[in-house]
């Protein structure tokens, strides 16, 4: 929340705001303000089965990492379990299941935390096709999947750093 005199016309439109808004609006326990009549929607950490489903996919995304050869080198096997447990429970945080990944460690800060790694090109393109390729052996629904695509494949641009 950004910081208004009292008094200014910020604050004066906020407090009608918040006066016709008051009762009718609620919280959810992960903080998105809603209608009082409007439901919580279902995220697609619900519809695809919870994090079982993105333990799967993240374990058979790693099936493929050891025999790569821009991926193997950054992934070492004995980090392989560890490894899984974080990016699943970050997937499954990310679409909408519980805060466990932050609780644990904090703001995902993925730039930071992959800095230390030489992404390049190659490296983002052999990580997005082995991640996609474990999607496509995953049972979801179409829309899911195009929209887990988007995401992984937005994802896998920004965090190239070479």
């Amino acid at each position: 929340m950004s910081y208004t005199r009292k008094g200014t016309k910020a604050q004066v439109l906020q407090s009608k705001s918040l006066r016709v808004l008051r009762g009718h609006l609620r919280r959810d326990g992960d903080g998105t303000v809603r209608g009082m009549d409007e439901a919580p929607e279902e995220t697609l950490y619900d519809r695809v089965g919870g994090l079982a489903f993105f333990v799967d996919l993240v374990s058979r995304f790693y099936e493929g990492v050891s025999d790569d050869e821009f991926l193997g080198p950054m992934y070492p096997e004995e980090d392989h379990g560890p490894a899984i447990e974080r990016l699943a429970l970050f997937l499954a945080q990310y679409w909408g299941g519980p805060p466990t990944y932050s609780e644990l460690r904090g703001h995902p800060r993925l730039r930071m935390r992959h800095d230390p790694y030489k992404i390049t090109k190659k490296a983002r393109d052999a990580w997005l096709g082995l991640m996609l390729g474990a999607v496509d052996e995953m049972e979801m629904d179409p829309g899911d999947r195009a929209d887990l695509v988007a995401y992984l494949d937005l994802a896998a641009h920004q965090l190239r750093n070479r």
